[in-house]
């Protein structure tokens, strides 16, 4: 739909979306891997650590296809790029989940 795009325009918008799925699958392989090799005193605790990655990965990856192919309409339109991006999500999701992790790390210390 609407004008062929210079191709620089249209690599840059893929290689963004892929990056935001590297991350996606970073996040999903991380929680998976915290969820089978950590250990705490506590099967929550553990699951606390390791779920949220995985669904912030599965959000992220979601997102991230919207956001590409409302980038893609909006260039071949000759429209404005549209605002709001996954990185507020990836940015808010990751900074509640270091601090819930670092809390759930040291109370698991000290009861150790």
């Amino acid at each position: 739909m609407g004008d062929d795009l210079d191709p620089r325009f249209t690599f840059a918008n893929e290689r963004t979306y892929l990056a935001w799925n590297r991350t996606a699958l970073a996040l999903i392989g991380g929680g998976l891997a915290a969820g089978q090799l950590l250990t705490f005193d506590s099967e929550v605790v553990r699951l606390v650590v390791s779920l949220p990655p995985i669904v912030l990965g599965s959000l992220l990856a979601g997102t991230s296809f919207r956001r590409w192919a409302a980038n893609e309409r909006a260039m071949r339109s000759g429209e404005p790029l549209p605002t709001g991006a996954p990185t507020p999500l990836l940015a808010y999701g990751l900074a509640a989940l270091g601090m819930v992790v670092a809390i759930l790390v040291l109370v698991d210390a000290v009861h150790a």
